[in-house]
């Protein structure tokens, strides 16, 4: 992982070459406003290394990140009394990453607010597949 990546918008952002709406700061992550922001409130917490994804970052840096995640997090609800919080990361273009450096979403909500519920209908999958995928995972988290 290099520290900084300079065709990366995030690592701008973290050296100062590019604005943002800086909200809080540790010595591994910066946290800020989003230019389009889902709703009011909305902030990104960003490792100040630059990591591509939540699959290529190590567990202690991560460790490091989510607390600083919490910590934005609680200042959003102090700050603007939401109803409840999303915490969001996405990993690859399928799951609609677009900005190539970890970050974290953390999006406010209130009840009606214009994002509406974002998990879609549940589905009935037989146990017998919930069984092998959990098998699956639990053999490759050993």
């Amino acid at each position: 992982m290099r520290s900084i990546d300079v065709d990366c918008e995030f690592c701008r952002i973290i050296n100062g070459s590019a604005y943002a709406r800086v909200v809080c700061q540790t010595d591994v992550a910066v946290a800020f406003l989003p230019l389009t922001p889902a709703v009011l409130g909305h902030t990104l917490v960003v490792p100040k290394r630059h990591v591509t994804d939540l699959w290529n970052v190590d567990e202690s840096l991560a460790g490091l990140i989510m607390q600083a995640a919490v910590r934005v997090s609680n200042a959003v609800r102090v700050a603007l009394d939401p109803d409840g919080l999303n915490l969001i990361s996405s990993v690859g273009e399928a799951a609609s990453q677009t900005v190539f450096h970890l970050h974290f979403h953390i999006v406010p909500r209130w009840h009606h607010d214009r994002i509406g519920r974002i998990w879609p209908p549940s589905v009935a999958y037989r146990d017998d597949v919930k069984d092998e995928i959990a098998e699956r995972i639990r053999h490759a988290c050993e």
